[in-house]
């Protein structure tokens, strides 16, 4: 049954309930789907990739929005978001308690950080959980924040998703130009071309009416193109820039443009297809998107090598991710030493400008046939970087670079440094799990934990078995994580064996009052963020025993399942 028919049959009850003479009321869609637009097999892909235990596609559940529905004053209040707020155990009215005045504090600190990929998942989940504004907050206004840190964050896939689940809504235009302008920013116009399904009848914007005009001529249907375009001219939302541009692309005239415009993206990839021999030199004010289209487009030269300020913008822009990172090794190459001092380059970089230092060690590196001096060479030069605040210059290169020595010609003295600086891109829940019975966290019970539906009887029988292996050692000592797994299960409906005095452990343990506080208060939605806030840029499983009690404790105490699931999956088991 639909949503709107189940709210038809709502009102209907109510009004034989109670016998009034209300006028009938306009049926509140609550939320809208549209129509639906077939995913490349691509993006697909990148579903696949962003999905953790937390993230899936998921149905809207009705009933739950109408008995939430009944308890709020304004019923035509719109809500925007992506799953269902049942799969996570909140409510409609999750911020209802809390002032929105501290969601974005919290969420401008997030934004802030580089979050990890359980703090993300928690985020994500709690943000885009169908719900009501906070107090003290527009709907718009937490709308724009939801929308504010999908761009940010660059979520293409979600993006599309909340596109897909919600029709009409504030500001729809600036997230569909977001998506026009990653895939022009990435000379992948074909792709950037099809997002203009996503440009209904409602949406009036001048900028996406252009690139839907172009689109037309790209996919060689000018005759509609020229339509549009008379149309746009009637409206008065073109200009001479557009109009002449246009007509170089229909053929109807050469180029009337004088200057490349480079004031947004759209006109800029304009500029570059139109203007003969096309020639640009961005700068550290160029606009990030045309930084990132002029690297896909292979846009960016070096025609004099001893252009340093050119050079400087361009590792500024690497190390923004505007810019393959391989451009600025590439430049570095090509500068010419002497002889004598690629020799004595350890001592002679001193002497030189910053970038002819780097460049000068860079190249001594590529010479060298020691596996010390290469080591040497390769952690001066991160040296060099980071004087610079350019250390994501180099980070990539740096791992890359010290994953090809073989184990056994590391020098003892460099083992636990080369460890360090190798960035690992296996995610924390691709690595095999060993258990070990013989301590209660490590145990095949945590299991229950990260397999789904994992038969509660079956965990019974494996606690029973484990705790008399666990008893023979007398000195046995519970851990914070031990006490954590015990109350979960016991809050799951677990029987714990009488002998494990684990509420009286627990007491060791002291879980901060202002979050005591929030789950004693039942603010569900803020209590998931200050955890990720705690969580921040370190994986769960680098965090102490303590915070993991205390974390999963509140979790527990507000039956936030899935994310205490998410919590221990990641800091209990031992991975290889």
């Amino acid at each position: 049954m639909k949503l709107s028919d189940l709210n038809k049959l709502f009102f209907f009850l109510i009004i034989l309930i109670n016998f009034s003479n209300l006028n009938a009321e306009n049926e509140v869609d609550i939320w809208k789907n549209n129509s639906s637009i077939d995913l490349s097999k691509e993006e697909k892909k990148e579903e696949k990739k962003i999905q953790s235990p937390l993230i899936n596609k998921n149905n809207i559940n009705s009933s739950n929005i109408i008995q939430e529905q009944t308890s709020q004053e304004n019923e035509n209040t719109l809500l925007y978001g992506i799953w269902d707020p049942d799969k996570y155990n909140f409510e409609l009215s999750m911020w209802s308690k809390t002032d929105g005045k501290n969601i974005q504090k919290t969420i401008s600190r997030l934004n802030k950080l580089n979050l990890s990929e359980t703090a993300e998942n928690i985020l994500l989940n709690t943000l885009f959980s169908y719900s009501y504004a906070p107090k003290n907050l527009s709907e718009k206004d937490f709308l724009n924040i939801k929308i504010n840190w999908l761009i940010k964050n660059k979520k293409d896939y979600l993006i599309e998703q909340f596109l897909l689940k919600n029709n009409n809504f504030p500001n729809k235009n600036k997230i569909i130009q977001y998506l026009v302008d990653r895939n022009i920013s990435s000379a992948n116009i074909k792709i950037g071309c099809e997002k203009v399904n996503f440009i209904g009848k409602d949406i009036k914007d001048p900028y996406l009416e252009k690139f839907k005009i172009y689109c037309l001529v790209f996919n060689n249907k000018k005759g509609q193109a020229q339509l549009l375009h008379d149309i746009l001219k009637e409206q008065k939302q073109s200009d001479k820039f557009f109009d002449n541009a246009l007509d170089v692309l229909l053929g109807i005239s050469e180029n009337k443009n004088k200057k490349i415009k480079d004031d947004n993206l759209l006109n800029f990839y304009l500029s570059s297809i139109t203007f003969p021999n096309f020639k640009y030199e961005p700068s550290n004010k160029t606009n990030k998107s045309i930084w990132e289209y002029m690297n896909s487009a292979n846009l960016i030269l070096i025609d004099d090598i001893n252009d340093k300020e050119k050079i400087k913008n361009i590792e500024l822009a690497a190390n923004k991710n505007q810019v393959d990172k391989s451009q600025v090794f590439k430049i570095y190459k090509q500068i010419p030493f002497e002889l004598n001092a690629l020799i004595n380059a350890q001592s002679v970089y001193q002497s030189l400008e910053k970038i002819e230092s780097r460049a000068l060690i860079y190249q001594k590196f590529l010479l060298s046939d020691n596996t010390q001096n290469k080591l040497d060479l390769l952690f001066l030069l991160k040296d060099l970087f980071k004087k610079d605040n350019l250390s994501n210059v180099y980070t990539e290169f740096l791992s890359n670079r010290l994953k090809e020595f073989e184990l056994s010609e590391i020098p003892e003295n460099y083992l636990n440094i080369v460890e360090k600086n190798i960035v690992s891109s296996e995610s924390l829940y691709q690595k095999k799990i060993k258990f070990d019975d013989k301590t209660l966290h490590k145990s095949k019970l945590i299991r229950y934990f990260y397999e789904k539906d994992y038969p509660i009887k079956k965990t019974q029988k494996e606690l029973d078995s484990i705790y008399k292996k666990i008893k023979r050692n007398r000195n046995y000592f519970y851990s914070a994580k031990d006490i954590a797994v015990l109350e979960s299960l016991e809050n799951d409906g677990i029987t714990i064996p009488k002998e494990i005095n684990h509420k009286g452990l627990s007491e060791n343990y002291n879980i901060p009052d202002s979050l005591n506080d929030l789950a004693e208060k039942g603010e569900k939605g803020y209590l998931a963020l200050k955890i990720v806030e705690i969580i921040g840029e370190d994986e769960v499983n680098n965090l102490d025993p303590e915070t993991i009690y205390f974390i999963t404790n509140l979790l527990n105490k507000l039956n936030l399942k899935e994310f205490r699931n998410e919590i221990l999956s990641s800091a209990l088991p031992l991975r290889i």
